[in-house]
């Protein structure tokens, strides 16, 4: 059955690529004709059109076609590393591997059960490619070529040494019989020995790219997929996983024409997905601050996240345009504090969130080998007071609101001081009573309430 099936695929390949061809035909003639008014031209024209399109009849004959595509098989090769990829003009060869690799190994073709052949060379001859390379229950004409099965098109002629010809023909996509590197192609010199080198030309597996293509194709658009996805934002259950591919890039090859590149290439219109490369993002897991008397200081973790304001800061500070008004002034001033506020309690938040209620880590402060002043303690520990009732009554008296404010003001003054610009009380002051900061520890109570005794 599967014999006759891919022999079947062979004959209706051909007969539609006929179809198509005398349909474009008929159409051109029937547009020529219409133009004729002059008897004896419009005969003298059908005449030659009938005859045109009796040669395209014979071309797509089935033994005139597989004849005619054996002979332009030699244009290309089918191929799992494609020279192009490295650059459009290079003329280098190109590299069928059928190398497979041991279990475990790093991703590379070789671990590809089943390769998907790449054709490269001239762009008109990539309908033999497709010929060859399609399909039909899991067989295709040149995988059964290639282990010396020619039963498929056995039955398409009784002719022997034709058979033979169209067998030797189509197997030249797969031998390269000049392999050659190019001057556009990559070229490393790999020691081996002393004074002595391995020239390595490196090729883009374009194997790999097309199942790279395939497996982010299904992940992302598969309906399969949609499905899970569809459930998982639902929060249901679903019978297959979600699979994503973060940060990937997409490059383009062979830009309008990517079938000048390769096949498969123009199968993926140009199309090759890139894999993040990039190490993992570094995030800080936040720690009870124990070792230190202040968060305010600079090798703290608030000192470390707002840096790069408090310089932005230090330099329009020192470099105030001329132009700008008092009221210009205080209103940069105002958000440049705000930005580090926000950072502060975006500091205080994750510190708190970290040792909640139902966290082991609650009462922290209470260790003896925290170093951090008591008005810091309440304010970074408020959970503490569930379980420490001395603590509690202390917390609730908010004393602590005003010591905590002074000491983000002392902080600030010791990071803009420099000897052009002199920072004082009065300056402690401002940063102390910044709106946004009583703002913000208003806030933070509030939402404690719910949780606190």
């Amino acid at each position: 059955m599967l014999r006759e099936t891919l022999t079947d695929f062979i004959t209706s390949y051909i007969n539609g690529r006929r179809a198509a061809k005398l349909e474009a035909h008929d159409k051109e003639a029937e547009k020529k004709l219409a133009g004729i008014t002059v008897h004896d031209e419009l005969v003298l024209a059908q005449a030659e059109l009938a005859q045109k399109r009796a040669e395209l009849e014979n071309q797509y004959r089935v033994t005139e076609w597989l004849s005619n595509a054996a002979s332009r098989a030699g244009q290309i090769s089918l191929v799992t590393h494609a020279a192009k990829f490295t650059h459009s003009d290079v003329r280098g060869s190109s590299i069928f591997s059928a190398a497979s690799a041991p279990q475990g190994s790093y991703l590379s073709t070789a671990t590809l059960a089943k390769p998907a052949l790449d054709a490269v060379g001239n762009a008109a001859a990539l309908d033999i490619a497709k010929l060859l390379q399609t399909e039909v229950e899991g067989d295709s004409l040149i995988a059964s070529l290639q282990r010396g099965d020619v039963s498929a098109l056995t039955p398409l002629t009784d002719d022997r040494q034709l058979l033979e010809s169209w067998v030797n023909g189509f197997k030249q996509v797969l031998v390269d019989k000049q392999p050659a590197s190019h001057k556009l192609a990559k070229q490393l010199y790999f020691p081996v020995g002393q004074s002595q080198y391995h020239l390595l030309s490196p090729l883009f597996s374009s194997s790999l790219a097309h199942a790279l293509n395939q497996r982010i194709t299904f992940t992302r658009f598969s309906e399969e997929s949609k499905a899970a996805r569809a459930a998982m934002n639902a929060r249901r259950l679903h019978s297959e996983p979600v699979v994503s591919y973060p940060g990937t890039a997409i490059i383009n090859m062979g830009g309008t024409k990517p079938q000048n590149i390769s096949y498969l290439n123009s199968v993926r219109g140009g199309k090759v997905w890139l894999l993040s490369c990039a190490s993992p993002g570094w995030n800080s897991l936040n720690r009870p601050p124990v070792s230190h008397k202040s968060v305010f200081h600079f090798g703290s973790e608030i000192g470390r996240q707002t840096r790069p304001v408090i310089a932005r800061m230090q330099r329009f500070l020192q470099c105030i345009p001329p132009n700008l008004s008092p009221a210009q002034l205080r209103q940069q001033r105002l958000a440049l504090t705000d930005e580090i506020i926000d950072i502060v309690f975006n500091y205080a938040l994750g510190v708190q969130n970290l040792a909640g209620p139902e966290s082991e880590a609650k009462g922290w402060s209470a260790q003896p080998e925290c170093r951090l002043k008591r008005a810091q303690q309440l304010w970074l520990d408020p959970y503490r007071s569930m379980h420490d009732n001395d603590f509690r009554i202390e917390r609730e008296g908010g004393g602590w609101k005003k010591e905590v404010a002074r000491d983000f003001g002392h902080w600030m003054i010791r990071q803009l001081h420099s000897d052009r610009l002199r920072m004082g009380e009065v300056e402690r002051r401002e940063f102390s009573a910044a709106p946004l900061f009583k703002q913000r520890l208003r806030e933070l109570e509030r939402d404690l309430r719910e949780d606190l005794p």
